[in-house]
């Protein structure tokens, strides 16, 4: 995660699934932070799937 395209490429991902979640990331520690009503497993494989590592 480099650049805002990657903050928005994964804020639409997630919104893809979960319209009402809330992304907050911070491009300095390469952090997302997500609420929403996905469970952490299918959080974590749409993020994965848009090409993002999930640690």
């Amino acid at each position: 995660m480099t650049c805002g395209g990657c903050i928005n490429a994964i804020t639409r991902a997630v919104n893809s699934h979960d319209p009402q979640a809330k992304v907050a990331a911070d491009l300095t520690l390469q952090t997302v932070s997500i609420e929403t009503a996905l469970d952490e497993g299918v959080a974590r494989q749409v993020i994965s799937d848009a090409g993002f590592p999930v640690l």
